[in-house]
């Protein structure tokens, strides 16, 4: 019996060892891994405006539609505003009798100042007199002046013009229909003008990759509305600072769209290269345990095992940056488990 119990044992220690010595290790290497994230996004028109009416009126004429393409400073519709007009027309004549009053009292003054040099004919009060008045109709001129420009903007109000280059995807305004500043208008504003031969792509780069962006500014993304195309863009902006609520900086691309495939609110698959952390270190991702607890690698040092806990970085195929107490050079279990404990023997 004690021969058999001896064979068992030894038997036993021979499994182990065998077992020992079936572990792979790979070598840590300090290294940046360049690699690429796949993010969703969204497309959004590249200038976009809603249009409210300025002043209060009657819709006299709608020229534009749902779909219509517009041109830069092309009417999109006319409101009718009488009192507006005769408010102008009022301004206009209060301005003309001030400029002819004020013509007056300049040439009075300049005849009273001319008569002044011969001394003994007039006093010098009357000439101050007679300057003042003329400052004084100046003035009352130059205010009239500023009140028939600023009637005659209201006016110009009366027509909406485009902004800039675009499309009218909305309209919720008819001929009659009443609208002003604090005139409520079925469906939000009168028209909505959005640019679509230029689109911008945005999407949410969450904080671990957000400082890693690659130099290379032209990406790659396909939409789900068009699949089986990939379309570019190049990076043109970043916010520059972290979202509260999701911890994600909005990154965005700028799209070329000039037939008109994309349109804006399409959502959209986005591939962007990032280049790593100078400071991570490069193990093969099957070297990384993760437990309910923490994410550790299983280190051999000294020929005894010894767990190292690790925060995991970008992967790219069978690699992954780690950041933790490792070294170059340092030997990792490449295929570790949960079930290699922590400080025993490795031959």
């Amino acid at each position: 019996m004690l021969a058999a119990c001896n064979a068992r044992s030894s038997e036993k220690k021979e499994v182990k060892k065998k077992s020992i010595n079936r572990y792979t290790l790979a070598e840590v290497v300090k290294q940046p891994l360049s690699s690429s994230i796949r993010l969703p996004a969204v497309l959004e028109a590249y200038q976009q405006v809603s249009i409210y009416p300025r002043v209060n009126g009657f819709v006299k004429t709608v020229m534009v539609d749902r779909g219509s393409i517009v041109e830069k400073g092309q009417i999109l519709l006319e409101l009718d505003a009488p009192e507006i007009i005769q408010q102008y027309y009022a301004a206009q004549s209060k301005y003309l009798q001030a400029k002819a009053v004020f013509a007056g009292s300049k040439d009075n003054y300049e005849r009273t100042l001319a008569v002044s040099e011969t001394p003994g004919t007039i006093s010098p009060h009357d000439v101050e007199v007679a300057k003042a008045r003329m400052l004084a109709d100046s003035a009352i001129m130059n205010s009239e002046q500023a009140n028939l420009r600023a009637l005659e903007a209201t006016q110009n109000y009366l027509t909406v013009r485009a902004p800039f280059n675009g499309v009218i995807t909305e309209r919720n305004i008819h001929p009659g229909a009443l609208v002003g500043p604090t005139t409520s208008v079925s469906g939000g504003a009168m028209l909505m003008l959005e640019q679509e031969d230029k689109l911008r792509l945005v999407v949410q780069v969450p904080e671990i990759y957000s400082a890693q962006l690659s130099s290379a500014r032209q990406v790659q993304f396909h939409v789900n509305a068009i699949p089986g195309i990939e379309f570019t863009g190049g990076i043109s902006r970043q916010a520059g600072s972290l979202n509260d609520r999701y911890r994600s900086e909005a990154v965005e691309i700028d799209v070329q769209n000039m037939q008109h495939r994309l349109k804006p609110g399409m959502y959209a698959e986005i591939v962007i290269p990032i280049t790593g952390s100078v400071r991570a270190m490069i193990v093969p991702g099957t070297a990384i345990v993760t437990s309910q607890e923490k994410k550790y690698v299983i280190a051999v040092r000294n020929g005894r095992t010894q767990w190292v806990d690790v925060q995991e970085g970008n992967r790219h195929n069978d690699s992954t940056e780690v950041f933790g107490s490792l070294e170059p050079g340092d030997k990792v279990i490449s295929l570790a488990t949960d079930e290699i404990k922590n400080d025993i023997s490795v031959e």
